[in-house]
């Protein structure tokens, strides 16, 4: 059974800097597209960025996140900048094999149990 665990979520400051990381049991993993998505508290969950050979993001993140992967370690990253109270949400990696429509949920076939973001004002 696939696994993929989060971590380095917590508690910071707006204007601070987090970096999320998300290892997964794929085999090879350099076959799947990773994701990020968030969901805030009485919001429904929301594409954050994917990784395939480049990168996307939401236009609410573009500019401060950054996604990355590391095919030796089976990790995928997500360093995050400049953060603002509204990006206070459970982080989820997720990933997929498909290479399209990457920003939609269905497209992803694992997900991680999530990791929770707070950002004080």
């Amino acid at each position: 059974q696939a696994q993929l665990v989060e971590s380095g979520g917590g508690l910071v400051q707006a204007g601070g800097s987090l970096r999320l990381s998300c290892a997964a049991s794929l085999r090879p993993f350099n076959h799947y597209v990773m994701g990020w998505f968030r969901q805030a508290p009485g919001k429904e969950r929301e594409f954050v960025a994917a990784i395939t050979n480049n990168a996307d993001y939401a236009d609410s993140v573009a500019g401060r996140f950054t996604i990355s992967r590391d095919d030796a370690k089976n990790t995928v990253y997500l360093q995050m900048n400049s953060l603002k109270p509204e990006d206070t949400a459970v982080y989820y990696c997720a990933a997929g094999q498909t290479t399209v429509y990457l920003r939609m949920q269905s497209q992803y076939d694992y997900w991680g149990q999530g990791t929770q973001v707070t950002v004080s004002s």
